[in-house]
């Protein structure tokens, strides 16, 4: 059996050429003024400017310097490291929480520390209500992605999320329910509506919860009242849900030209005036008013692709068309006849039936 030497010999050295010089930098060479010629010089490093300066005559050795500092400023009274520069952007909206995670990897050999090492350190870090918070936060984020909506509404629904939590205005209500009222609310308070059935559709909740959750809400934060109110005040003085709010998203979805839209609008107005339709649901109305003022312009689209883009059915469309239909004279302007934009005949009898 060999064993191996405990000091091996080194290995024998082979003559041959000889190998190429390294060159690397002099360290006895010292910088100095050429004017002064002090053997200790005095040079200064102005990064400000970038330029190396002799600090006895001011004569510029050096331009370009490069500035190896860090490039942030700390103005704290106190002394200690810097931690503006750990961790993510700080979140206005979790004042007064732990806003650093730990990261514990899951490669423990199989032996499961890693998984108990994690439990514990989520039931350290975070209290019961800090997690629902942050759940919350995550989920409000994840559904306004999906709904495409701008980060203006997500941060609305956080900040009414926060308060309803911390005022415990819902409790025993499921998160998905709150969360769900909270992006509503928003949309409106962005004047960037959404309808009950579109919200309950992204959230699964059902639409007699989310309307709980809603009026709690609404009577404690003091909001204006929602479906009543797109029917006795313009949209301009109300955040609510009105027809005119849809008009522009069901005209992009149906491909329509910008005419349609404005004249639609015009239409509703002067249903609403003459109280055509009144006791409608805002999406009837605009799916109604769209199939009246498609036809009205010679730019007929189905009742099915109004409905599915409205998400009404196509009874109800109809319904509201034949309204509108009966007053048509009220409704439609002399000016849109004279210049050939809209003419009578282009309406559908067919569905006064």
């Amino acid at each position: 059996m060999a064993f191996a030497q405990p000091f091996p010999l080194a290995a024998p050295q082979i003559k041959g050429p000889a190998p190429p010089p390294t060159f690397g930098p002099d360290l006895a060479v010292r910088l100095i003024c050429p004017e002064c010629r002090d053997p200790n010089p005095n040079i200064v490093e102005e990064f400000g400017s970038g330029d190396l300066v002799c600090g006895n005559c001011g004569l510029v050795l050096g331009d370009r310097i490069v500035d190896t500092r860090s490039e942030w400023r700390t103005f704290a009274n106190d002394e200690g490291d810097d931690p503006s520069r750990v961790g993510a952007a700080s979140d206005p909206l979790l004042e007064g929480m732990e806003q650093l995670d730990t990261v514990i990897s899951f490669r423990d050999g199989g032996s499961g520390i890693a998984r108990e090492l994690q439990r514990a350190a989520s039931r350290s870090q975070n209290s019961r209500s800090e997690r629902n918070i942050l759940t919350a936060f995550r989920d409000i984020s994840s559904w306004c992605d999906q709904f495409s909506l701008p980060k203006t509404i997500s941060d609305i629904a956080k900040q009414l999320y926060k308060r309803s939590d911390e005022e415990k205005l819902l409790r025993g209500k499921p998160l998905d329910a709150v969360i769900a009222a909270c992006i509503f609310i928003a949309c409106r308070q962005a004047h960037v509506p959404r309808t009950f059935r579109e919200i309950c559709n992204l959230t699964h909740v059902s639409k007699k919860v989310l309307g709980q959750c809603y009026k709690a809400l609404e009577q404690a934060f003091n909001l204006s009242p929602g479906a009543a109110a797109s029917q006795q005040h313009s949209s301009a003085s109300s955040p609510s849900t009105g027809p005119e709010n849809l008009l522009v998203r069901y005209c992009n979805h149906l491909d329509l030209p910008p005419n349609v839209q404005s004249i639609c609008s015009d239409i509703i107005q002067a249903a609403r005036k003459h109280g055509i339709a009144d006791g409608r649901s805002p999406v009837s109305i605009a799916g109604g008013a769209i199939y009246f003022t498609c036809h009205l312009l010679g730019k007929v689209k189905s009742v099915r692709d109004i409905s599915a883009v409205a998400g009404v059915s196509e009874g109800t469309i109809k319904l509201v068309y034949r309204l509108y239909y009966a007053d048509k004279e009220k409704l439609v302007k002399q000016e849109w006849l004279d210049e050939g934009k809209a003419k009578w005949e282009r309406l559908p009898f067919e569905s006064m039936k």
